[in-house]
């Protein structure tokens, strides 16, 4: 069980999926939100998830609806990517910069948190296209909240799902990945999410584990909305040529 989350299955039965991403989609509706400047650390655990291996920090700028660049320092060494859609670009320590394969795009999930900006039934298909099946749904307690599951009921642990709180949006992404060391089920929990402009909630903070083990958190300093960011900053070739 992953700590902090207590898990119980309601007695009742689970809202329609389509119904519970429209409602969320629409209570948001009038939220204007152009991008978002956030200031994290970060520590990655060692293998068996106990304690961190290496720490660091970033910078990330979100411009939505599906743009995004992560300036990160990791022990001294510092890289940049570039995200649109699902396409990104890196740039190493050695001034390298090269694009990415798809699966290092998806593996970019911070468009989850700014969901509200595309259709309910576009994020269903979304989902579908990361193995959910949106066909299924439940609802259980989480952190003392009512979170309806797309995807799996409170049971299957090992089903790729989407947590949704009415309020927060999604607050846990569940799917199959590839990552070095071959396939592995990654479950991403947001929590501690703090009031934005709105009605818009963010989250400071953010884990990620691979087979149940704690890969990643992610501990939010600031974030700072619709500060005007560059389009440079997010244009592949300006980040080939080292800005």
């Amino acid at each position: 069980m992953l700590i902090g989350l207590l898990l119980l299955g309601s007695p009742g039965l689970a809202a329609d999926a389509r119904t519970v991403v429209q409602a969320y989609v629409a209570r948001l509706a009038g939220t204007a939100i152009e991008d978002l400047s956030v200031v994290q650390t970060f520590s990655l655990y060692d293998p068996g998830g106990r304690q961190p291996a290496a720490t660091g920090s970033q910078r990330l700028f979100l411009k939505l609806p599906r743009s995004q660049r992560l300036e990160q320092d990791i022990e001294g060494q510092r890289e940049v990517r570039v995200t649109i859609g699902d396409r990104v670009w890196i740039r190493q320590a050695d001034g390298r910069t090269y694009e990415g394969p798809p699966s290092e795009g998806r593996r970019d999930r911070m468009h989850l948190l700014t969901a509200f900006q595309r259709g309910a039934d576009d994020l269903l298909r979304e989902w579908q296209g990361a193995g959910v099946r949106t066909e299924v749904s439940d609802e259980v307690r989480s952190g003392g909240r009512a979170v309806t599951i797309v995807g799996a009921k409170a049971a299957e642990r090992d089903r790729p799902a989407v947590w949704i709180d009415p309020e927060y949006g999604v607050v846990r992404f569940i799917t199959q990945e590839r990552l070095p060391q071959g396939a592995a089920l990654v479950d991403i929990v947001f929590s501690d999410h703090r009031p934005l402009v709105d009605r818009f909630f963010y989250p400071h903070r953010q884990e990620v584990f691979a087979e149940g083990k704690l890969l990643l958190v992610v501990a939010v300093r600031s974030v700072t909305v619709n500060s005007g960011l560059s389009p440079d900053l997010f244009d592949p070739d300006v980040l080939k040529r080292g800005r």
